[in-house]
């Protein structure tokens, strides 16, 4: 079942954030086909997809709440909780898998308190696992924040998510 269209008047909690999103739908002239443009626009005025912002989608485009749901949970660049200020990326293809990701995947996981695909509680690391990264000659391979990391030993790990851990609040003046 399609949801009803949404109105000018649906922003939830009177976001203004809503505005900017609905100049992206208008821009596509509320087109179904433009929904991998407007879950990018979204996502980048709110920084992730959550339910509600993803509702308001549906309603605006006239699709299946499902059909933005698949999309947004198919396309691994779309965050449905909010990210972390830091990310450690760990491949667990193949061969990284067969050279020790999965014991990487469990010490880091246990070192953040969290599992892979949640972020810490202060925000600081989400843990986010990839089928592969297209580096397997670097196996066992993440990407911590921007940077890859090949050849990668438990206890480097470890030791890096511990740094982010360990770092000060960023207080801005």
């Amino acid at each position: 079942m399609t949801p009803p269209p949404a109105s000018k008047t649906d922003h939830p909690s009177g976001d203004n954030r809503f505005k900017l999103l609905d100049r992206t739908i208008a821009r596509f002239q509320s087109r179904g086909d433009a929904l991998i443009e407007v879950l990018h626009s979204a996502q980048s005025i709110f920084g992730y997809l959550e339910n509600d912002l993803m509702v308001y989608i549906a309603r605006a485009l006239r699709l299946p709440l499902s059909r933005v749901y698949g999309v947004a949970t198919f396309y691994h660049f779309f965050n449905l909780k909010p990210k972390g200020r830091h990310a450690f990326v760990l491949c667990m293809g193949t061969a990284c898998y067969v050279k020790g990701a999965e014991a990487i995947q469990n010490a880091v996981a246990k070192r953040c308190g969290v599992s892979f695909g949640e972020t810490t509680a202060d925000g600081a690391v989400s843990l986010v696992s990839a089928r592969c990264i297209g580096s397997c000659g670097l196996a066992p391979v993440a990407v911590l924040d921007d940077d890859v990391a090949g050849k990668l030993s438990v206890d480097g790990a470890v030791e890096r998510v511990g740094q982010w851990i360990a770092e000060p609040e960023q207080v801005s003046s």
